[in-house]
């Protein structure tokens, strides 16, 4: 067949609020046009991000049920660490509450200050938790990743020559290197099984650690499947097996990959490092064996890691992506391509080329999506990852300008898909109208989640 169906059916249901284009303009204007400042039950359709946002399956809520919440040593704590194990190979499990909890706590037992740590692209809350340690976050993904109409099959890769050439000149300064799988930040661009072992080969020369970020490992896992040499007859777990077999350890956002709302877990094989990270997990966190989760969080995420891996849904996942790709790219717009696993990315700086990366056309392109549609995507481009001249205090750009529309698991079906097209489409043939924006207010960090703005005159 010709169609692809949601590999689910519908339990329950959630009413959508309608708004009206002139109570999404004052709602903009409300929220100092920020996505992240308007209410939830203003958006009609929400693709801010993929983190959290999914719908939870028979079988996880199920699993809830069982739930062990004893504080120490709960049953829950097993059937997750199993899980974990059966896919990673890593020997010692760390729950956290989320993803950017695991990247505190080790950037914090393991970073200090002036040290370099090596990634594809580092997403926003790793580069900010390195960066929050007085270290570098330093970027080394290949030219084509950088190109956002280029096809390739991994965009994600890093760059194996200027990651040997960095660490020629830097090992000393670098005490782990990192890969995401996928690569968030780049447009959600798989890395290839020969990439992520060559990047282990050189990290190892120099005795580095090498972590990876995992939070879509299953997304990645079946890119490789379907697009390397030698692994179409391979299982997704046995694919996913593989590329943890290369590492050293991973931060993961459950809240991902593992199809849950909450929870996250650190993962390693050295033993000291593990000793050193449970003890500020204590002291942040909760008790190693639930890491500021309930009982019944761990046993949704041991089912969500089981079930991320069934290639119907990947199937369906993937390509929920590529056909919304597809019909943008057929009427004129810019995307980064080929699409990824979890999300389109609309390049933002072709979308208005009369809008200068300093009025940041990525928000104005977040802005107009709210107010034409209720759909809500959230900027990539300067407002996330532009700097301030030190000197002057004036802004320097990102390299690349993106709206990421990011699509919660198992919740929206083709017809809201369908509508979001529509309202891109019909934003676009607009484009001519639209005005750049400027802060008018931004905080030390992570800017873009509480930042305000306002229209330039």
């Amino acid at each position: 067949m010709k169609t692809l169906i949601e590999p689910f059916k519908i339990k329950m249901v959630e009413s959508i609020r309608q708004t009206t284009e002139k109570e999404r303009i004052e709602i903009l204007k409300e929220a100092d046009y920020n996505p992240f400042r308007i209410k939830a039950e203003d958006i009609l359709i929400d693709f801010l991000t993929d983190s959290g946002t999914g719908a939870m399956s028979d079988r996880q809520w199920a699993a809830m049920m069982t739930g062990d919440e004893a504080y120490a040593g709960s049953k829950s704590f097993f059937r997750f660490e199993k899980a974990v194990k059966n896919i990673t190979g890593f020997k010692h499990i760390i729950p956290t509450h989320q993803g950017r909890a695991a990247e505190r706590i080790l950037f914090s037992v393991a970073v200090k200050e002036g040290d370099k740590i090596p990634n594809n692209t580092h997403f926003d809350t790793t580069r900010a938790n390195v960066e929050f340690n007085k270290a570098e976050a330093v970027d080394l993904v290949i030219p084509e990743g950088k190109i956002p109409t280029l096809e390739h099959p991994f965009k994600g890769n890093m760059d194996l020559k200027r990651l040997a050439e960095f660490l020629e000149k830097n090992h000393e300064k670098v005490p782990m290197g990192m890969t995401t799988i996928t690569n968030n930040s780049g447009g959600g661009q798989p890395v290839s099984m020969e990439n992520i072992r060559e990047t282990g080969k050189l990290l190892h020369k120099y005795d580095i650690p090498f972590f990876i970020d995992a939070c879509r490992f299953a997304e990645n896992a079946y890119f490789i499947k379907l697009r390397e040499d030698g692994y179409q007859d391979k299982s997704v777990l046995e694919v996913a097996q593989e590329m943890f077999s290369y590492a050293d350890g991973c931060t993961m956002s459950a809240k991902k990959d593992a199809m849950v709302n909450i929870g996250g877990f650190l993962a390693m094989n050295d033993e000291t490092l593990a000793m050193n990270s449970r003890n500020l997990l204590i002291l942040t966190e909760g008790f190693p064996s639930y890491g500021g989760l309930a009982g019944r969080d761990l046993d949704a995420l041991a089912v969500g890691l089981e079930e991320v891996l069934h290639e119907d849904y990947l199937k369906y996942r993937l390509r929920t992506a590529a056909y919304m790709g597809e019909r943008l790219t057929a009427s004129g717009i810019d995307i980064i391509r080929p699409t990824g696993g979890h999300a389109v990315y609309i390049d933002a700086k072709a979308f208005y080329p009369h809008i200068p990366a300093s009025q940041f056309p990525g928000q104005v392109l977040c802005a107009e999506l709210y107010r034409k549609g209720g759909i809500r995507g959230v900027e990539i481009g300067s407002v996330m990852f532009g700097r301030k001249n030190s000197d002057t205090g004036e802004e320097i750009p990102a390299e690349m300008e993106l709206v990421r529309l990011a699509f919660p698991r198992r919740v929206y079906t083709q017809s809201h898909f369908d509508f979001a097209i529509e309202a891109i489409i019909e934003t676009y043939g607009e484009r001519d109208k639209a005005k750049g924006l400027k802060i008018t207010w931004e905080p030390p960090f992570l800017r873009h989640f509480t930042a305000k703005f306002d229209l330039v005159d």
